[in-house]
């Protein structure tokens, strides 16, 4: 396991969202397939399979490398700059929605 991944397994506190959809997607009126929230500073970004990868964006640019999904029931979190995954993550109420998250206009 990565250093930035071991030290998301040791986090205290829950990171809050920034949106309850892709920020970025939200300002521009895109679409999105799937949901990450950054574990450093709560950043809502879509994934590589979205046309936008705002999530990966997020991450190269703001130099934060761990993202957790940020879709229901899934705890599992990616480091970007050392593509590693680890299948459990602490997950923190609000951390993830009750429901899939649709663009709007879905």
């Amino acid at each position: 396991m990565c250093p930035h991944l071991a030290a998301s397994t040791n986090r205290s506190a829950p990171v809050t969202p920034s949106a309850q959809g892709c920020e970025d997607c939200l300002s521009i009126g895109d679409e999105w397939v799937h949901l990450r929230i950054c574990l450093t500073c709560g950043h809502v970004g879509c994934c590589n399979d979205s046309r936008n990868k705002h999530a990966e964006r997020h991450s190269r640019e703001a130099g934060h490398p761990v993202v957790k999904s940020f879709e229901p029931d899934e705890e599992w979190a990616w480091c970007y700059p050392d593509e590693d995954l680890i299948d459990r993550v602490p997950t923190f109420a609000g951390e993830s929605p009750p429901r899939h998250v649709e663009p709007p206009g879905a």
